[in-house]
């Protein structure tokens, strides 16, 4: 993914970005170069400085369409520059949703991915889910949000894949052996009412936890959108941990009269007690459990 531009240095002109000069743009994903595929930014480095071209083509993906552009490289320091900043991989703190136990599908998040420079969704090609152990909380201020700090435990022991990065969170399959042993009914948006409700969340070193939240206003949606529904946070143990909803958060399920309605996904930036949620009914059509 090219997040940036940089410019070299040569001898014949004023500095400049070849990558930008010949039509790349940021939030572009690089395919290959010269018909050779690129799946790192190790591999992008390593090609560039195989090749003895003047003129590279280089395949990239723009708003889900292929386009080939024409990039002619600098002599730098004894390497081939094209001026340009990418990021092949990401990893964060967020909270799993469900999983279905027949399938071991499951859904995380209730919003997409996005990358911190170009706030694009990120495309997937694979990712995997680890265990992690929360060490520390930033609370919520109004006009600041929180965080949930953590660490990656057991990295190298593989929970479940990451197969797709949408506009509704992340899906793929969870390693069956690792589900709760425990199970809920779904119940549809019609189903929803406003009043009392419960979040499940882990906000310490803990286990999850139930916390007492109110669903204030119900959406009407027919259509799929992240923000389904306004929640307010009364819990006070959790008032007291976060101040409210804060970034890590995102996917914990939303429980009312024992059933999952949906999922917490953002956080009002001056209102930290107060946020949205995803109608579980949109998580479950986008995983393909059913339709």
């Amino acid at each position: 993914l090219i997040v940036g531009f940089s410019d070299i240095e040569n001898d014949l002109q004023k500095p400049y970005s070849p990558s930008k000069d010949g039509g790349l743009n940021v939030g572009d994903i690089i395919l290959s170069i010269n018909d050779i595929e690129i799946n790192s930014s190790e591999l992008l480095s390593e090609t560039l400085n195989s090749l003895d071209a003047d003129e590279l083509d280089i395949k990239v993906e723009r708003d889900e369409k292929i386009i080939v552009k024409k990039i002619h490289p600098i002599k730098s320091v004894g390497k081939n520059k094209i001026g340009l900043w990418v990021r092949d991989s990401t990893a964060g703190i967020g909270t799993v949703t469900f999983i279905d136990p027949v399938t071991g599908i499951y859904g995380a998040l209730g919003h997409p991915i996005t990358d911190v420079d170009t706030g694009d969704i990120i495309k997937i090609s694979k990712g995997n889910i680890v265990s992690s152990s929360i060490v520390n909380v930033k609370r919520g201020e109004k006009g600041n949000p929180g965080e949930l700090k953590g660490v990656f435990i057991n990295d190298d022991i593989n929970l479940g894949s990451v197969e797709q990065n949408t506009k509704f969170g992340i899906f793929g399959k969870y390693s069956l052996e690792n589900i709760y042993t425990e199970k809920l009914k779904i119940a549809l948006k019609d189903e929803i009412q406003e009043g009392p409700a419960q979040i499940i969340s882990t906000v310490d070193n803990g286990e999850p936890k139930l916390y007492d939240v109110v669903i204030e206003k119900l959406l009407q949606q027919d259509n799929p959108s992240s923000k389904s529904m306004i929640i307010k946070v009364v819990d006070e143990d959790l008032l007291k941990k976060t101040g409210g909803i804060v970034q890590g958060m995102s996917g914990s399920p939303i429980i009312q009269n024992n059933k999952i309605v949906g999922a917490v996904t953002h956080v009002l930036v001056n209102k930290p007690d107060t946020g949205y949620g995803i109608y579980i009914e949109w998580m479950l059509k986008e995983s393909k459990i059913f339709d």
